[in-house]
């Protein structure tokens, strides 16, 4: 056989073999890139049916990984690679914003892509409710999700000085019946300041010229209607029941009677640590000492202070809500008593505790 043709053939064989690897490689990556395609496919499908939400917060200067990561740590995609190489495939990176948004597994990658990059962040709204002491507004506000220590500093008054709500209460005294109750909107940046801000600002536009001369007429500074206004609402609930108890509070003050209320002796029990009683001592028991407490016992609404701004012109001195909720109203001593034994019986029992 002549020896050109053997190296011809050697070489046609190698020529072969080496194609058939290149195919068999091709073949290889094709299959690769279709089950990896197809594992990337899946991995970028709900995690799952579940309509439940979950609140996430995406922080100024998070890379797609730290995205990722965080929604693979809480549950909400299958995968965080697939989330990157999502991301890194359309060029998205650079899109995706800071915020609080709400996001659920049975949502899609491009679904929750499609709400990072548009800022569809979610607005939660942080409520102070009325009737609340400052303690139980610090406890509200850390049930939000404020850290225990900025919410401590929050509620240091000094840091509002500018507010004119602020020029209203003595220098010592801290923030009590200033949080005027409303929902206040929080996202991932709002601090709880910003609320306490927003709070103490629509105390003061409701703190109007006209309310303040209306409790000057009645020989009250605008604290001491605050004051006033909260034991008000403490104790009676509707507007009509309200300017009368009003009334009767501002003729004990005239004539110089104790005030009378069981709230403010519960007020001054608790804040000392002890279980709410009308017989323990505090400067707050206006059952045991006249004139005002030292300050209001929780926060007010405007119609507590517009009933203290505009009592009714009634004549009595004595009121009892009775387990019926209804409030009864008394001229003497024996009239109020008469009604305690007729209308309030469980609650006036526990009230004596």
């Amino acid at each position: 056989m002549n020896k050109y043709r053997v190296k011809n053939r050697t070489r046609q064989q190698r020529l072969k073999t080496f194609l058939i690897i290149i195919a068999v490689v091709i073949i290889l990556l094709i299959g690769i890139t279709i089950i990896v395609r197809r594992i990337y496919d899946e991995n970028i499908q709900p995690l799952s049916h579940s309509q439940r939400t979950q609140i996430i917060v995406v922080s100024d200067g998070m890379s797609s990984q730290q995205i990722a990561n965080l929604l693979k740590k809480d549950n909400i995609i299958r995968s965080s690679w697939a989330f990157e190489w999502y991301v890194r495939s359309q060029t998205l990176r650079g899109d995706l914003q800071a915020g609080t948004y709400s996001l659920s597994p049975s949502q899609s990658v491009s679904d929750i892509i499609n709400v990072l990059t548009e800022g569809k962040v979610t607005i939660r709204l942080i409520t102070i409710l009325p009737d609340r002491r400052l303690d139980q507004i610090q406890s509200d506000l850390i049930n939000d999700g404020f850290s225990p220590a900025s919410v401590a500093q929050a509620l240091q008054p000094a840091q509002y000085s500018f507010l004119p709500v602020l020029a209203f209460k003595p220098s010592s005294a801290n923030l009590e019946g200033l949080l005027y109750p409303d929902s206040f909107q929080k996202d991932s940046n709002t601090t709880p300041e910003q609320i306490i801000q927003e709070s103490l600002t629509e105390m003061g536009q409701h703190l109007t010229p006209s309310l303040q001369a209306a409790f000057a007429s009645e020989g009250l500074s605008t604290y001491q209607g605050i004051i006033l206004a909260s034991i008000v609402q403490q104790e009676v609930i509707g507007s009509s029941d309200q300017a009368q108890a009003a009334q009767v509070f501002l003729k004990r003050l005239s004539t110089g009677m104790p005030l009378g209320s069981d709230q403010t002796a519960f007020y001054g029990a608790i804040i000392a640590g002890q279980s709410p009683s009308v017989s323990y001592d505090s400067p707050y028991n206006t059952l045991l000492h006249t004139g005002l407490p030292p300050t209001p016992l929780s926060n007010v609404n405007a119609q507590a202070l517009n009933a203290m701004a505009h009592p009714a012109n009634t004549d009595w001195l004595y009121f009892v809500t009775g387990d019926n909720g209804t409030t009864y109203f008394e001229q003497t001593a024996q009239e109020h008593q008469n009604d305690i034994n007729q209308y309030c019986h469980i609650k006036c029992a526990q009230d004596s505790q």
